[in-house]
């Protein structure tokens, strides 16, 4: 994997139209023939190729790199012999495969909701308005700002909204800490994992009073309200799809000019900070190989802890992380800069 690849000003992808292809089967997979296998091996294959520092020229080159096996090799052929993929040709030909996929765009419709409206004869989205009886709360903000949700946040935009967010929150107590997860993070990490633009937002909170160990139920259960109230009358919040005790999601909106956001904030134990910093950072796949390495030297990582698995594969007392490099350190991985998180 060549080093130091997507920096802010130089992320060019030159293996974009083989990512793109790949993408596109991974949602099929995912969305309409629910094979979750298949979905993880082109999406772990786009996740190669786009950090890749060199166009690839040939299957049997793309078969050299991680996670990329015979089959998608041949497919990389095709592609390049032919300039499109028969398998693609045939699901784009197919109306129901078509339908499936348009509505999971749309926030909060997964693909057994996205089936089942099919089956009830709703192809497109103008079908959708017509039937919005059949849709949760959730599903109807979704389709409401489905134009908005579908637009790429820029980076500085991202850079305004996290402002607004932590000069609100601070105002309640200077001690919370937040950040910004996903494609950019900016409190602690500039620059983590280097993306220019991103699909959502995704923000931690976390305090010091607060741990998985003295979790004082009776002030957790207000501290998010509070922090979405804040956000709603300064104006920024404008929809509350969800709100729990330890999870928001909604949409959000820097000015009346700009589009809709979707926005998540999740409210952290402190001793759980750094796994969830690492988790929430991405991205996916990269946390993929991360928990299976662990699971190979005898630990099991998730978005909460760190655990040492015992003789009979019962997870032991959480080991304490002070920072990200702790979990690297411990379960024997090369440290991988945010930026270098992208496969």
């Amino acid at each position: 994997m060549g080093k130091r690849k997507h920096e802010e000003t130089n992320n060019e992808n030159l293996n974009k139209d083989f990512c793109d292809f790949l993408s596109e089967l991974a949602q099929f997979e995912k969305n309409v023939s629910r094979n979750i296998h298949k979905y993880n091996a082109y999406r772990k294959a786009s996740a190669t190729l786009a950090v890749h520092p060199t166009r690839i020229t040939s299957g049997a080159e793309a078969k050299k790199l991680p996670n990329i096996g015979d089959k998608i090799a041949k497919k990389i052929d095709e592609f390049l012999q032919t300039g499109k993929l028969q398998k693609l040709e045939n699901i784009h030909k197919d109306e129901r495969s078509q339908a499936i996929s348009l509505l999971t765009r749309v926030s909060g419709i997964g693909p057994s909701k996205a089936q089942k409206l099919v089956e009830k004869g709703i192809s497109n989205l103008d079908d959708l308005k017509k039937h919005s009886d059949l849709l949760n709360h959730h599903q109807i903000i979704g389709l409401k700002y489905f134009n908005d949700f579908e637009q790429k946040i820029p980076r500085s935009e991202i850079k305004e909204i996290e402002k607004v967010i932590k000069k609100k929150i601070k105002k309640i107590d200077v001690k919370y800490e937040i950040n910004i997860c996903g494609s950019y993070s900016f409190c602690l990490f500039p620059n983590r994992r280097g993306k220019a633009e991103s699909g959502d937002i995704d923000t931690l909170v976390t305090h010091p009073n607060y741990t998985s160990k003295n979790p004082d139920k009776a002030h957790i259960d207000s501290v998010l309200k509070t922090i979405v109230r804040k956000l709603t009358n300064c104006g920024l919040i404008t929809e509350t799809l969800s709100l729990g005790e330890t999870k928001f999601m909604g949409a959000c909106q820097l000015k009346s000019d700009l589009p809709m956001r979707r926005l998540d904030i999740r409210f952290q134990p402190y001793d759980q900070y750094y796994c969830s910093l690492l988790y929430f950072t991405g991205s996916d796949v990269f946390n993929q190989n991360m928990r299976s390495h662990a699971l190979e030297q005898g630990f099991t990582l998730n978005e909460y802890t760190l655990r040492p698995l015992g003789c009979t594969g019962v997870p032991g007392e959480p080991v304490e992380i002070t920072c990200e490099e702790e979990i690297f350190d411990v379960i024997n991985y090369p440290y991988k800069s945010p930026e270098e998180r992208n496969n």
